[in-house]
């Protein structure tokens, strides 16, 4: 299957209120989908939560995918749920090795442990978020194993052997 070009009510309103900020506008197996500028995620965050913008009042889950080989390496990835359309809309938004990318907790209050999943596994660093730290990894742990260039056989063996007294077993 591949992805078509999507087009609705709310995707125009969408470009109209956010002229410039949306693009790569398509479904895939029903789900509409588009990537937003990081300049404007928040105010297209807060719009989508609104009435107007079809109260995607839940944010279901918030994480990303690493392309090494591209430019801006991550892709972020937002999939929002809609009780009152009883749908799901999901928002990509690309960022690069260091960039920083603007936290939605003050908009999706959840996304305060989904972000700092986020950064524990790919290093995604986000601005504005309250308490950014490891959540799955011990603090001390080096790397974050959900990227590519990540060596699984190369974990954090210094880790390993200070806490656990063994050698790593890769």
């Amino acid at each position: 299957m591949k992805p078509e070009p999507w087009s609705s009510p709310l995707l125009e309103q969408l470009k109209a209120k956010f002229a410039g900020a949306i693009s790569d506008t398509l479904v895939f197996r029903n789900q509409p989908y588009f990537t937003v500028s990081k300049e404007s995620l928040i105010e297209v965050c807060e719009f989508l939560k609104s009435e107007d913008g079809g109260a995607y009042t839940y944010l279901v889950d918030e994480t990303a995918v690493d392309y090494p080989k591209k430019e801006k390496r991550f892709e972020i990835i937002y999939i929002l749920y809609s009780f009152k359309r009883n749908d799901r809309l999901r928002l990509k938004l690309l960022a690069g090795e260091s960039e920083k990318v603007p936290s939605v907790v003050a908009v999706w209050p959840t996304a305060t442990w989904l972000e700092r999943e986020v950064f524990d596994m790919f290093g995604i660093l986000y601005e504005g978020h309250p308490d950014l730290r490891r959540i799955l990894l011990p603090e001390e742990w080096v790397g974050h194993p959900l990227r590519k260039d990540y060596d699984i056989l190369k974990q954090d063996d210094a880790w390993v052997q200070a806490n656990l007294g063994i050698e790593s077993g890769q």
